[in-house]
């Protein structure tokens, strides 16, 4: 359902809070099928971008390390080039 979303984990240096919120932003308007929350729906949005993230950095603080770093940058890191 979100190919297009970013492995996280396994990045040197890891995937900071600002790449986490991005994935999870990303996951929730695909999810709700919004490419941008109208006015009314963003009280649920945030909310929900929120948790997401929350659990996205648990699960990354618990997996063990990957053995080879992902293929691809997430896009924040690519602006950086």
């Amino acid at each position: 359902m979100c190919r297009n979303i970013t492995p996280l984990r396994g990045l040197q240096p890891a995937a900071t809070a600002e790449e986490i919120e991005a994935a999870a932003r990303q996951y929730v308007r695909k999810v709700a099928s919004q490419p941008s929350p109208s006015v009314m729906a963003d009280a649920a949005f945030e909310p929900a971008v929120r948790r997401v993230a929350e659990a996205t950095t648990d699960l990354l603080s618990s997996l063990p390390a990957r053995r080879t770093p992902p293929k691809v940058d997430p896009p924040l890191r690519r602006l950086h080039r």
